[in-house]
């Protein structure tokens, strides 16, 4: 097959990069690998982009868009779909982000067979005005309308558009397995740290993460280690000031970080917290359990679907349940690493990036 993908960042992951952008990053090489062509359309912002054409076998294309929260994904989908039509650069276009779904007409309307993967209920996150969530409404009618498949990387969103729509979707989650790291702690000792030293966290400073249950619940909390704060906010935002100004000197902002580093201040960490509100099947999350560390989760259905019974879990929003659960692990920690074990397997059983890739195969060929 020759299949163009869009909706993503970039790969390889630059500043900003989120869950689409890893899961571009694991499938698109593994489907090279089956013996089908993907081109990859990457985002160039002024100030971030990767500057490359090719990354194992995926071929990169990368077009300019704007800095604007939202009309940064329009913007340059509307490029990558006049040129997928204008230059015919594929037969089958997956698309990333239901709200990318207008982009789906024409494509079909040129013969293209066009999947979209959609990873949580988008119209309910905080951090889009009135008038995005209502254009993100819009388009899930339009996303369970227009592609040729629909597929979900978590169960409880495919089930809401089931519903909504009264009509049956394609699921198929995240993998878990990560590369096997250089064995270089440079980031350690960047940031004066040691295994098992600090609580982690990973992933955008954004409302719907709920890092500003986070921090105070860690600085109330009995633990004395660091708490280190992965990520940053793709755009410049209030919001990423109110968690500095609330932070304290065990907290630490290590900016964004990639690949063999974030796998080595993952799999060091003492444990890690994941404190959203709203959240898709999280490629962080089942990568940390791959990695037989223990976790804590916000108790909303997307995380409890991912770690089962393999985790702790607080009251969504609740710092006092976070601290709780905290000073649990603090208390526990025998406890917390059988967990982890547990959690371990549930992700080598569960999530696996090759079956992911097969099923994608298999999608796009009989869909």
């Amino acid at each position: 097959m020759r299949i163009a993908a869009f909706g993503f960042r970039s790969i390889p992951l630059a500043k900003g990069a989120a869950g689409a952008d890893k899961f571009a990053l694991e499938l698109f090489p593994r489907l090279v690998s089956r013996g089908h062509s993907v081109i990859a359309y990457n985002r160039r912002y002024a100030d971030v982009f990767v500057d490359i054409d090719e990354y194992k076998g995926v071929k990169i294309k990368t077009f300019t868009t704007i800095a604007i929260k939202g009309f940064d994904t329009l913007v340059h989908s509307f490029k990558c779909t006049i040129d997928i039509i204008v230059n015919n650069t594929a037969d089958v276009v997956h698309i990333q982000n239901g709200g990318n779904s207008i982009w789906a007409l024409p494509l079909r309307l040129f013969g293209k067979k066009v999947f979209i993967s959609q990873d949580g209920v988008d119209w309910k996150r905080d951090k889009w005005p009135w008038y995005g969530k209502l254009y993100l409404k819009f388009s899930a009618f339009l996303t369970a309308h227009l592609p040729n498949e629909v597929i979900f990387d978590n169960v409880i969103a495919k089930k809401i558009f089931e519903e909504r729509f009264k009509k049956t979707f394609r699921f198929i989650p995240f993998g878990s397995e990560v590369e096997a790291g250089t064995g270089c702690t440079d980031i350690l000792e960047a940031h004066n740290l040691q295994k098992g030293s600090y609580y982690l966290f990973v992933g955008r400073f954004i409302p719907d993460k709920g890092l500003h249950y986070l921090i105070p619940a860690f600085i109330n909390s009995k633990s004395k280690r660091k708490l280190v704060l992965v990520g940053g906010s793709p755009n410049p935002s209030s919001y990423e000031q109110q968690l500095f100004d609330m932070a304290n000197g065990q907290i630490i902002f290590a900016g964004y970080v990639y690949g063999n580093d974030t796998n080595t201040l993952m799999a060091n960490s003492y444990c890690y917290i994941q404190p959203s509100d709203v959240e898709g099947l999280s490629p962080v999350v089942l990568t940390v359990m791959g990695l037989n560390v223990p976790i804590i989760v916000s108790d909303i259905e997307e995380n409890q679907y991912a770690v089962a019974d393999t985790a702790r879990t607080f009251k969504k929003g609740n710092i006092e349940s976070l601290t709780a659960e905290i000073n649990f692990c603090e208390d526990n920690y025998p406890e917390m690493l059988n967990l982890a074990q547990k959690a371990s397997e549930r992700a080598l059983k569960v999530f696996n990036w090759e079956k992911v890739a097969d099923e994608h195969v298999e999608v796009f060929l009989n869909s």
